[in-house]
């Protein structure tokens, strides 16, 4: 009886440890995740999500984690390395959302609607950005986002073991060509509303030029707006579906740069 009870304990002791290391990784990276790191989530739930990650994470890098624990169980450098790669990989994805706050910021300047009521998350932002961060996260979140994060979690043992730091050269090309691809992205998915403003103010450029007298920046503004809001409701729709293309590609592939 004694003996079972020293291996139980003996196992008990191995399981805690490998699940605290993991969620030491999960847990940064549940600060920045799409959707289940945002700030308008609370606290607790967040923990919970941090929780239910880890035990869904655990298992399937129990072998990764065997041989580091089997050597030593040290501590310090897991509490280094573990949350430095887990913000890393939340980074990757954090991106997505700040270029969608960004083509938001890029329409409503666009089309006049950058001071029209405002976001409901901890960052203000105009109408537009909030809108598109909610498709997107809910388009996200339908297609199976939670799956697709499990899955990356783990594919992150295979490519930073535990206890490792990352190259600081690595994280460096990876960070660039990340803020890259997000601006890039933003821009292509208000490229419509960039067009069709540069198309209007010509237009009203060459009406006030043939008729002085007339109020043109009176009589277009409402025409820009609601305009404005015809491109947003046709656009819109496939805009998200090009990001939603875009997530999925990196989140196949997260650590491709650093790779």
């Amino acid at each position: 009886m004694n003996e079972q009870l020293v291996s139980a304990l003996a196992y008990a002791n191995s399981a805690l440890f490998e699940g605290f290391i993991v969620f030491l990784r999960v847990g940064a990276a549940m600060a920045l995740l799409p959707a289940f790191g945002e700030q308008s989530i609370p606290v607790r739930v967040r923990i919970a999500l941090t929780i239910a990650f880890s035990l869904v994470v655990t298992p399937a890098v129990s072998s990764d984690l065997d041989e580091v624990t089997a050597v030593d169980r040290v501590l310090a450098p897991y509490l280094i390395a573990e949350p430095m790669i887990g913000l890393v990989f939340g980074l990757i994805l954090r991106l997505f959302v700040i270029a969608l706050q960004i083509a938001g910021t890029i329409i409503a300047q666009a089309t006049s609607l950058a001071q029209l009521f405002g976001g409901s998350t901890g960052e203000p932002q105009p109408a537009v950005g909030h809108l598109l961060i909610m498709g997107g996260l809910a388009l996200a979140v339908m297609s199976g986002l939670h799956v697709d994060i499990a899955r990356a979690l783990i594919e992150t043992y295979q490519i930073f073991p535990p206890g490792h730091v990352p190259v600081a050269a690595d994280v460096r090309s990876w960070g660039l060509d990340g803020v890259v691809h997000s601006f890039a992205l933003a821009f292509s998915l208000a490229a419509p509303f960039v067009v069709a403003a540069l198309v209007y103010n010509v237009a009203l450029g060459a009406i006030n030029r043939a008729m002085p007298q007339l109020m043109v920046a009176f009589v277009g503004a409402p025409a820009l707006t609601a305009g404005g809001l015809v491109v947003l409701a046709i656009a819109i729709p496939t805009a998200l579906l090009i990001w939603h293309g875009a997530l999925q590609d990196v989140m196949a592939q997260p650590f491709r740069v650093t790779q």
